[in-house]
């Protein structure tokens, strides 16, 4: 019953109305929730200039390996009753932040976009 009623709006619409009007009526695009016209979004920008990737790469890496060397020479110069673990911890994560990072504009400054 509803196709029948929907198909006696239709006639009616039809032949009260110009042509001109039902169709503009019908081709009204309505907004969806969520959902953009392309023209309507900006381009993304990224927050880092890729002209500075080269750059980042060489500075963030040359930190990571100096963390990373002192590490190393920290383990093996001290002895079991010399050590301390949150020294270690932190030499450690500072130098893994560093070559973290390095690594990542490295793969940016190469063109694999992660």
């Amino acid at each position: 019953m509803p196709r029948a009623m929907d198909h006696i709006l239709f006639l009616l619409l039809n032949a009260l109305a110009p042509a001109d009007v039902f169709f503009r009526w019908r081709s009204v695009v309505y907004p969806v929730r969520g959902k953009m016209e392309l023209e309507a979004m900006s381009r993304y920008t990224s927050p880092v200039n890729p002209a500075v990737f080269p750059h980042l790469t060489v500075v963030l890496l040359a930190i990571g390996m100096f963390f990373t060397a002192w590490f190393f020479v920290y383990e093996v110069t001290s002895t079991k009753y010399t050590r301390d673990v949150y020294k270690e911890l932190l030499i450690s994560l500072v130098a893994s932040l560093f070559m973290g990072f390095g690594v990542l504009f490295l793969l940016l400054w190469v063109g694999i976009y992660v």
